[in-house]
């Protein structure tokens, strides 16, 4: 579908000459010899193997034993193969390669938890507890292949749970912290774990909240869980049972002092690392399989060669473990050198602006954040943001979700004062980044520099034609990058048919995007979404930045209901704004959709709730939203943050004080 250009925005923010010369990105292009960054795409996605191999060698990732052969494409680009007939671990890459070095001794990982406590641990403080975690993870018998699960709030030892784990050649599954004892017996369960590492109990909101009692709930179901080790943090009321439970500081005791001693496993390189579950449309979360020369190689392509993450930087972004960022800040800054901050709790408490004062305090000059945690900010005055010193930011960069215009605007000129690259960065667990904003590419609001090099991203029509310029259509992969999941976990048949079915030799990803007559490109939102009006299709993040920029509504949701004419009309799910009045916005809601989209698109129903459903990495389930209204089955709830609000919008269907027909 056409884009209208007429009003694209413009040029906000060019990087000077010293920020392109000093860039990761400058530096690996001059390596590869390609002089310019759509060249390197270029020549990436024609010759994969030739750009992987030099990829690797540029990051000096390393190997016990070199591969013999960088990509093997025999069983086709669904199963490619990387690394073949490599040794090596991603503790080997981002510790043990530290041994030795004046970094060894520095700080690399700063705690702060809700309470204020602090701590900061070196290379050298984390590589002791990650060899103690997994010498005694070793004398319960596990090892090379064996899943095990890891149940943990942000604490500095979440980091060395996933580390000892994959230290021992074992398959690390980080479950969201706030899980339920069902979507927890479903994940250890499918994924046969045979262990699980979690804490006694942690503040969320100013509570203590028990993790092991969860496990223990959980564990009834689970007969194939032989072994839980429990950190002692927060005393929180839970069982204990003699031979299964093991308390983490005495299962550590008696591991040798010299790290050495403690030796990590090597693993052939394409061996499965992680295996993290993903929700899924309708039925079982999908398990994504990630490995050893896979997602961290991947991984420091994105943050670093990309995205420019610097040794020198603190690197903080707010995320649960159980979702892919919380890997990719840990593994991906424990690769680059960086220092990582690690937050226990929520972005705004105990106090609104507690993300902000937490860059202030430990000045981070590498933020993460998710459009949703701007636009909870967007509440506080420009006095309470500007009160904090945020002047040690260099780069901030944000996933998640699309971003309306006016949270993009108000982050990059409240936070980052127009000084401070904020970089778009779109992909999924299956595949780590596909998307990339860059330090040398001009910024736009809510626009990417391009395509992540090796991924051959590119945007298609329904025959898997690439379209021009201005045309909306399919973002697709041409190319198997070396970060894409290695299958769905046991699950052969659904991983090609949730991503290889619908186009020959194309990985859809399920979102819709286009590129401007400048090159840059943008996300419109999830394909699965797509609306067709009277036969015109949109993307309901078009619909919804319509909804948002009236500035009578703090979250927007639009989507589907069948009608007899159109075939498909809209229905605009909407958070107001304290003290306005409903019929009134209702009304300058829908005018907003047809002035901005024309009449075909005048919404048969604004809705307001209190409420959207999201994940806990701010994804807005737009498919629950049409599910509750149509009341039809929502599915996997297990991944939403707030499930009440699935009711609250059941419950508006037939509410008229709460619905306005249009």
């Amino acid at each position: 579908m056409p884009v209208d250009v007429s009003n694209a925005p413009a040029v906000v923010w060019r990087p000077d000459a010293a920020t392109v010369a000093g860039a990761n990105l400058t530096r690996f292009m001059r390596a590869l010899e390609v002089d310019s960054f759509e060249s390197l795409n270029e020549r990436a996605s024609a010759d994969p193997a030739w750009f992987n191999d030099a990829l690797i060698r540029f990051l000096d990732y390393r190997f016990e034993r070199p591969y013999e052969q960088v990509l093997d494409l025999g069983a086709g680009l669904p199963f490619a193969r990387w690394c073949v007939g490599g040794v090596t671990n991603v503790v080997l890459n981002c510790i043990d390669r530290r041994r030795g070095t004046a970094r060894y001794e520095q700080p690399v990982l700063v705690w702060e938890g809700e309470d204020g406590a602090e701590s900061s641990w070196t290379f050298a403080d984390l590589d002791r507890e990650v060899c103690r975690l997994g010498w005694g993870l070793r004398r319960l018998g596990l090892g090379r292949g064996d899943v095990v699960g890891m149940y943990m709030p942000n604490l500095p030892h979440a980091a060395a749970a996933m580390l000892a784990v994959a230290k021992i050649g074992a398959i690390v599954l980080p479950m969201f912290s706030g899980f339920g004892a069902d979507a927890l017996a479903q994940r250890l369960g499918d994924g046969q774990a045979k262990a699980v590492i979690t804490v006694d109990g942690s503040l969320r909101r100013g509570k203590p909240v028990g993790a092991k009692a969860v496990v223990d709930e959980a564990l009834a179901h689970c007969p194939g869980v032989r072994h839980v080790v429990v950190l002692s943090h927060l005393a929180t009321e839970h069982g204990w049972i003699d031979g299964r439970d093991h308390w983490w500081h005495e299962l550590a005791a008696g591991a040798p002092e010299d790290v050495t001693a403690v030796p990590t496993e090597p693993m052939p390189a394409d061996d499965p690392l992680m295996l993290m579950f993903t929700s899924g449309t309708s039925g079982k979360p999908k398990g994504v399989v990630h490995s050893h020369c896979g997602f961290p190689v991947k991984t420091a392509l994105d943050l670093s060669i990309c995205m420019d993450l610097k040794p020198e930087d603190r690197f903080l972004w707010m995320s649960d473990m159980g979702w892919l960022v919380g890997p990719i800040l840990v593994f991906g800054g424990l690769l680059v050198g960086s220092t990582i901050v690690l937050a226990e709790g929520a972005p705004n408490y105990p106090q609104p602006d507690r993300l902000w004062r937490l860059i202030e305090r430990h000045r981070v000059s590498y933020l993460g954040l998710a459009p949703t945690v701007a636009r909870l900010s967007m509440s506080l005055s420009d006095a309470e943001v500007a009160q904090r010193d945020l002047s040690s930011l260099r780069v901030m960069v944000s996933t998640g979700e699309p971003w309306t215009p006016e949270a993009w605007q108000w982050t990059f000129e409240r936070v980052g004062q127009r000084r401070v690259p904020l970089l778009n960065y779109s992909g999924g667990t299956e595949v780590g980044g596909i998307l990339t904003g860059t330090v040398i590419h001009p910024l736009k609001p809510c626009a990417f520099a391009g395509p992540v090099p090796g991924t051959g991203a590119d945007v298609v029509d329904a025959e898997g034609a690439s379209v021009p310029c201005g045309v909306t259509g399919e973002l697709v992969m041409r190319t198997p990058s070396i970060g894409l999941t290695r299958g769905l976990w046991q699950d052969r048949e659904r991983y090609l048919e949730s991503y290889w079915s619908r186009l020959p030799n194309l990985w859809v990803h399920g979102d819709f995007a286009s590129r401007d007559a400048e090159g840059l490109w943008y996300v419109h939102g999830r394909s699965d979404d797509t609306l067709k009006i009277a036969g015109k299709r949109t993307g309901p993040s078009e619909i919804e930045a319509l909804l948002m920029g009236t500035g009578l509504v703090l979250d927007a949701a639009a989507v589907g209901m069948p009608d007899p004419v159109k075939g498909t009309a809209v229905v605009c799910v909407c958070v107001p704004r304290p003290d306005i009045a409903l019929d009134a916005a209702a009304k300058s809601l829908s005018a907003a959709v047809v002035t901005g989209l024309g009449g075909a698109f005048r919404p048969a129903r604004v809705v307001f709730v209190p409420d959207l459903p999201r994940t806990r990495s701010s994804k807005l389930m737009r498919r629950v939203v049409r599910a509750a209204w149509l009341g039809e089955d929502v599915g996997d709830l297990s991944t939403l943050v707030n499930p009440e609000a699935v009711e609250a919008i059941r419950a508006a269907r037939g509410d008229d004080a709460m619905t306005s027909r249009t």
